[in-house]
């Protein structure tokens, strides 16, 4: 064999000693690292991944590579069936800053305490005979009230384990369609594309709630559950500007984490950074959607409230800055004007 022609079959010795290199402990543990590495990187980007789930996803109107698992599985969560409810005299365990959702409709009243709420995520329940589903995302901050007669029929929901835009999917029990809290709507299973009513709600103090509302009814820690409810599990997750989920549409005009009351009409979305709104320190007259509407901001609970030009409530949304934008990548912004000096 001539000197410069390659040798292509290597002497026994040699090739031993290669297999033994390639089949050593550590070059086996640097092969199961590097085919580890490839598979994290490839659930990480999706690559088509469709969620590994019990619910039926042959019908959708999102990418199911955007339905990702949250971790803790279908009712890992446990969503309350059955509320009990206490009255504001008996709910001690509430501090006056604790943070609650509050509903009303005709002559009753009820608070949802967020403390509850964290650990549950969705209260199903009914208000002056009107069934509703009263639901929370702690990873969104968003707390939304629906109407839960769908169709003739009255629907109760549970918690999917699944997210989508880092916020909470649920699922009806008489269906296992799952439903966007954000988006409000079903966006897999039987009931693709029906969307959910929202109720007028307020999230504000207990102190804020109580004084207006006296004879609320509070939801319960009597919730069939075991729950240190003065234990955040999400403690530290507000001020952070890391998130837990990706979004598909991000911005970092804001902090992520930076409260915004959010206002929809006729498809025309417009967030109001509270730290704008605390600047305007008097109530704020708009146009949303071709719509005069008058923002008042309460500085003392942090909470707000819309009204149209003839005095009428409109449901507002308060959510993370990064949440809202999630969902809606086209939304208004309110900037205090600046003032200037004379």
């Amino acid at each position: 064999m001539s000197a410069l022609q390659p040798d292509l079959f290597p002497p026994t010795a040699l090739r031993n000693t290669c297999w033994q290199r390639l089949t050593s402990l550590r070059w086996r543990w640097t092969l199961f690292l590097a085919i580890d590495a490839i598979m994290i990187l490839a659930a990480w980007l999706g690559l088509g991944k469709t969620p590994t789930t019990t619910f039926d996803l042959t019908r959708h109107n999102v990418p199911l590579n955007q339905i990702v698992d949250g971790g803790p599985g279908k009712d890992g969560i446990p969503a309350i069936l059955e509320p009990r409810f206490v009255s504001a005299e008996e709910a001690a365990f509430l501090l006056d800053e604790d943070r609650v959702l509050g509903l009303t409709l005709g002559q009753a009243a009820k608070a949802y305490p967020i403390k509850i709420l964290n650990w549950h995520e969705i209260v199903n329940d009914s208000l002056e005979a009107t069934p509703i589903v009263v639901t929370y995302c702690p990873l969104c901050g968003t707390g939304i009230a629906f109407n839960a007669f769908l169709q003739g029929r009255r629907y109760t929901f549970g918690v999917s384990g699944l997210l989508y835009q880092s916020d909470l999917l649920m699922y009806d029990h008489q269906t296992e369609s799952l439903w966007s809290q954000v988006g409000m709507h079903a966006v897999a299973g039987p009931l693709t594309g029906e969307t959910l009513t929202p109720l007028l709600l307020e999230h504000t103090t207990w102190s804020e709630w109580r004084t207006a509302h006296p004879a609320t009814l509070v939801l319960s820690t009597r919730t069939g559950f075991f729950r240190n409810y003065d234990d955040d599990p999400y403690l530290g997750y507000g001020e952070r500007r890391d998130l837990m989920f990706d979004t598909t549409h991000f911005d970092p005009s804001y902090h992520p984490k930076e409260w915004i009351v959010g206002v929809e009409i006729d498809g025309v979305a417009k967030a109001y950074p509270l730290s704008e709104l605390k600047k305007a320190g008097a109530p704020i007259g708009d146009q949303v959607g071709g719509r005069a509407i008058t923002m008042r901001f309460n500085q003392t609970s942090r909470s707000a409230s819309v009204i149209d030009a003839d005095g009428t409530p409109l449901p507002s949304i308060m959510a993370f800055w990064f949440a809202w934008y999630a969902f809606h990548p086209d939304t208004h912004r309110y900037t205090h004007p600046k003032e200037h000096a004379p």
